[in-house]
């Protein structure tokens, strides 16, 4: 997919503004158009299936086909002999003929034109179809329909001597010296019968048709949503806007006949770290990175960093290492198309993660792409001589520098402010109440009646009783990157003043029946989720005892090591955030303070953390006085 869609991208229309559209297609082939696959395609074959092997596949029982196809793209034009492309109109014989050939793209993403070679290895039998539409010189257009199969060299015993064959096969029209692709006419009737998607009117473009395709065991419907996902992965800047345009390609994916969709790198978890970082890289807040000796500019960098919920790790996010934890940067060319993920220094938490982007300048491309081996995605410096072993080295070196400040590493904290960064001091509290982790989706806080953050129903549901006291209301420590909690209580002397008309058990007023002081039971931990580029904490509680009551929030930062709280932020720093109360049906109330009605209900405090810091969730609630 990543090889496929780089060609693509190198073969889009300079002149148009719309977007490259790129589908993959997944189908077995119908019983209308079997037989005129295996006429079409068997005739005058070779017989012997080891040399062959296509012959085998056509005559199972059913054929399954895979299509990579672009729109919005040049289409194979050109001459279609090698001894004739001597003009700078030649794609069809680099793509069809000359497999190695070297890229001739300025700025584009191929390097070593092996990128066309995949398909070959993709098809068991080592067979493809290519089915195209190009502008002629005389400003026409043209259909073209060729078959090619990539096999092994083979010796045949002949009247006059054994003979070596390359391996090389090709269908199409064979009236002439070498086999030429069917054309006009023709190439769009034969690809009709055999069941081909017709371009449209002025539509240019190619679809390689995949016989046969080897989907590692997956079934075609797993296959499907990996190779969706996949695209995400490694097209993400392709897909997403910027200054208000257009994305740069389109994407689709479909398994007989049935829609897989690609997911939206925004609201994608861990994707959208990297396009918020993105974001930062093209923005006032992306940095510029140097080489100084000799002195040439790099490239920019953009890094985010969050509070995150362990990921879930996919087929797709496996296949680039990436598991629970994000903490990498990355790389790309101008071109815009990832290279690789390059993982930086693990954070000092769990629950924390970072993202950057890098992207290379313009006047350094040829470095980096001489850097990169066949495959596309690595830069490997040890394969170019100074000074671009130079230049890629440096840039490993600045990305790390800037990961050390973004990460607090071996800097230096301002005047006032604690020598410890917070989110670093997750490993002393390590010994603290092990947490719950709710569900790990993005929710909505802000519209009513949203599904938002059902917390896990803890085994310790009840253990709110033991942890709040007459008198006191319970608080908890939640520690940014860590997802554990502990409890902590604290006095809460003018909670219940005058207007408290609660007795305190055990008391008797005047003969009346004692009454309840209202308190607060946790249910479960608090647990962390996203919302768009927030991460919240949602902690989750009960009042027991009937009637109204007010409940407030207390937010603070815990000090490690002390035990003591922060209240008042240093300038310039932030605090834990209240958004607001959330009760079982998603209704968010914006309010500091809230009278809720006690009993059985479960409500929930919506807070913003304050980023490197372990916040401390306390809930106090006093009586209501009756009218």
């Amino acid at each position: 997919m990543r090889e496929s869609a780089q060609n693509s991208w190198d073969a889009r229309c300079a002149a148009s503004t719309e977007p490259v559209d790129y589908r993959i297609d997944m189908w077995t082939v119908g019983p209308a158009h079997t037989g005129a696959w295996r006429k079409l395609l068997l005739a005058d074959a070779p017989t012997n299936t080891e040399n062959f092997p296509l012959g085998e596949t056509l005559r199972r029982g059913s054929v399954r086909v895979l299509a990579v196809s672009d729109r919005g793209t040049r289409g194979l034009g050109g001459p279609t002999r090698a001894d004739r492309a001597v003009g700078a109109e030649h794609d069809f014989v680099s793509f069809i003929r000359n497999i190695g050939e070297p890229r001739d793209t300025e700025l584009g993403g191929g390097t070593y034109g092996f990128g066309k070679g995949i398909f070959y290895l993709l098809s068991r039998p080592g067979t493809v179809l290519v089915h195209s539409r190009c502008r002629t010189p005389q400003g026409g257009y043209e259909t073209r329909l060729i078959g090619c199969s990539l096999w092994k060299s083979y010796v045949v015993a002949e009247p006059d001597g054994s003979r070596r064959y390359t391996g090389r096969h090709w269908w199409g029209d064979t009236s002439g010296e070498v086999v030429e692709p069917l054309v006009g006419k023709e190439a769009e009737s034969t690809a009709q019968r055999l069941g081909l998607v017709a371009f449209g009117p002025q539509e240019t473009g190619t679809t390689v048709v995949v016989i046969d395709p080897s989907l590692d065991d997956l079934a075609p419907a797993a296959a499907a949503d990996y190779l969706a996902e996949t695209i995400t992965w490694h097209l993400w800047p392709k897909m997403i806007s910027s200054g208000g345009g257009r994305p740069a390609m389109r994407f689709s994916v479909t398994c007989d006949g049935i829609s897989h969709p690609v997911p939206d790198p925004r609201e994608t978890r861990p994707l959208n770290m990297f396009v918020a970082a993105y974001e930062a890289m093209t923005g006032p807040d992306g940095s510029d990175l140097d080489c100084l000796r000799p002195k040439r500019h790099l490239g920019r960098l953009g890094l985010v960093k969050r509070i995150m919920p362990p990921l879930e790790p996919s087929r797709a996010s496996r296949m680039l290492d990436i598991e629970d934890l994000v903490h990498h940067v990355c790389l790309m060319r101008p071109a815009e198309l990832v290279v690789t993920y390059h993982p930086g220094p693990k954070p000092p938490s769990v629950n924390q993660g970072y993202a950057g982007v890098f992207r290379a300048d313009v006047s350094m491309d040829d470095f980096y792409a001489r850097a990169e081996p066949p495959t596309h995605d690595a830069w490997n410096p040890q394969s170019l001589d100074r000074p671009g072993s130079t230049f890629v080295q440096t840039t490993f070196r600045r990305i790390n520098e800037s990961l050390d400040r973004l990460l607090s590493l071996g800097g230096v904290a301002r005047a006032g402010a604690s020598n410890v960064a917070l989110g670093a001091a997750s490993s002393l509290f390590s010994g603290l109440v092990g947490g719950a982790w709710g569900i790990g989706g993005a929710t909505d806080y802000s519209k009513p009646g949203s599904t938002a953050a059902r917390a896990l129903k803890s085994e310790r549901a009840g253990e709110g009783t033991s942890r709040s006291t007459r008198g006191r209301a319970a608080s908890r420590t939640a520690m940014v990157g860590t997802g554990r909690v502990a409890p902590a209580e604290g006095d809460v002397a003018g909670d219940f003043g005058a207007n408290d008309q609660w007795v305190a058990e055990g008391q008797n007023s005047g003969g009346a029946m004692p009454r309840r002081r209202p308190r607060v039971q946790y249910v479960g931990d608090a647990v962390y989720h996203e919302e768009g580029e927030d991460s919240l904490l949602v902690q989750e509680f009960r009042l027991p005892v009937p009637g109204p009551q007010r409940v407030r929030i207390d937010l603070a930062v815990t000090l490690p090591g002390t035990g003591g709280r922060e209240t008042d932020p240093p300038i310039g720093a932030r605090m834990p955030e209240l958004l607001g109360w959330e009760d079982g049906e998603g209704h968010l109330y914006v309010s500091d303070a809230l009278v809720i009605e006690g009993g059985e209900s479960v409500w929930r405090a919506v807070v913003r953390p304050a980023p490197d810091t372990m916040t401390e969730i306390g809930i106090k609630v006093e009586a209501v006085r009756a009218p």
